[in-house]
């Protein structure tokens, strides 16, 4: 049996976007299927959090931070893993043996980047990079998820930049972010994603976490 791994986001933020929740909708659903957890850390008092993340299995709201539940001696600290996009070295397969735990600051979607994740890095936290181009954090997640429970290198992961989204033959919107790509070369999004981002084309992207 393959040793059991767990994804954190950190949220850090006191309302759940809906672009927040479809992403962390799509992470609970790939992580389910992997037979691994996903957690949201540092919930707010009062934080809802959505059905369709009670609902999954593989899914666990937690009030404390990431430094409460792996500080202190003996704590698993150094098993857990900072997707860092100023870490010094790349995340690797060789990885799945050094950490069971990764974590995320819940920001790597913005545009343009707001460095949070250096809140998380003062806690002494291992860091490990996922490469120069900024991703949404379900694409970060999946990414992760790739290079250690399926080994790729992240050089050999099918990636596409800055997609452009087609809504008709006038409409179309480009992505600020890098995502995987699919069998069929299109970006890897959350189910209903698209739908969201063509209802509020009007609005920017930052305003739709």
């Amino acid at each position: 049996m393959p040793e059991r791994k767990t994804y954190i986001v950190e949220h850090l933020d006191p309302e759940l976007g809906q672009w927040s929740e479809l992403e962390y909708a799509a992470i609970a659903a790939e992580t389910q299927r992997a037979g691994n957890t996903f957690m949201l850390s540092s919930l707010p008092s009062g934080f809802e959090v959505p059905a369709r993340l009670t609902a999954i299995p593989a899914f666990r709201a937690e009030r404390r931070g990431v430094e409460e539940m792996y500080g202190g001696e003996g704590g698993g600290r150094d098993r857990v893993c900072l997707l860092d996009p100023q870490a010094e070295r790349d995340l690797s397969p060789d990885d799945k043996g050094v950490f069971d735990v990764f974590l995320f600051g819940g920001i790597l979607g913005d545009d343009p980047p707001r460095d949070r994740t250096s809140e998380l890095r003062k806690k002494g936290f291992k860091g490990r990079r996922l490469g120069p181009v900024q991703m949404t954090t379900d694409t970060a997640v999946r990414v992760t998820r790739m290079v250690i429970e399926e080994q790729f290198t992240l050089n050999k992961i099918p990636y596409t930049d800055f997609p452009d989204l087609k809504f008709n033959e006038h409409e179309s919107t480009q992505m600020p972010f890098r995502y995987v790509k699919d069998d069929e070369g299109n970006p890897i999004m959350p189910e209903g994603m698209v739908d969201l981002i063509k209802k509020d084309a009007d609005k920017s992207i930052d305003d739709l976490f």
